[in-house]
């Protein structure tokens, strides 16, 4: 009788293996309710989408104070141009590729200047009022993309966008919303209180 012969005879008496079927159940320790998650981009339709890298210029942890800025990364992710399908404005948002966190966050101002970054034809570095921290900073970006032919439709689109947020914004000023106000205005004015 050979070894595995042996083994076999000794898992039964018969020479046969016994299955048997597992009836344990378990609980989870915590029970967790499904919970609805809002982006703040639900309202909004992408322009533009593609895969980059995004670095800041500023102070590192070890330049603090001595006024010496540099280029640091600020991560890898989808940038995207985004319209606001009610109001229609435009902004570019980036988030971290794996955490999701808002690493760039900043309306489309026509007056940013998209110039190209020295010594790179698939890089632009451009200065905005950033809102990715919560709060208005003004921050220096480069971002970086795969190839040239990338950071091309990339700039296209950014001009483009940044045309029709000064056509949008110039129609926000235009009489029609001053006759508007002024109908306002004199509704306002023509109420009265009176004491009886």
């Amino acid at each position: 009788m050979s070894a595995e012969d042996e083994t076999a005879a000794a898992a039964t008496p018969e020479g046969e293996a016994k299955e048997e079927e597992s009836t344990a159940t378990f609980e989870p320790v915590v029970k967790l309710e499904e919970v609805e998650v809002k982006s703040g981009e639900e309202d909004e339709e992408s322009l533009f989408g593609m895969r980059a890298k995004l670095f800041i210029f500023g102070e590192t942890l070890l330049d603090v104070g001595t006024g010496n800025k540099t280029w640091k990364e600020r991560g890898v992710g989808e940038v995207r141009l985004l319209r606001h399908r009610e109001h229609q404005r435009i902004r570019l948002l980036m988030r971290q590729e794996k955490t999701m966190k808002v690493i760039a966050n900043h309306a489309l101002d026509p007056r940013i200047r998209l110039e190209p970054n020295a010594g790179s034809d698939r890089s632009w570095v451009w200065s905005a009022f950033d809102f990715a921290g919560g709060e208005l900073v003004e921050t220096v970006f480069a971002l970086r993309f795969a190839d040239s032919e990338i950071a091309g439709k990339f700039k296209d689109m950014f001009l483009q966008c940044q045309k029709d947020m000064e056509k949008l914004l110039a129609g926000e000023d235009k009489e029609e919303g001053a006759e508007e106000a002024e109908e306002v205005a004199k509704a306002l004015s023509d109420l009265k209180t009176e004491e009886k």
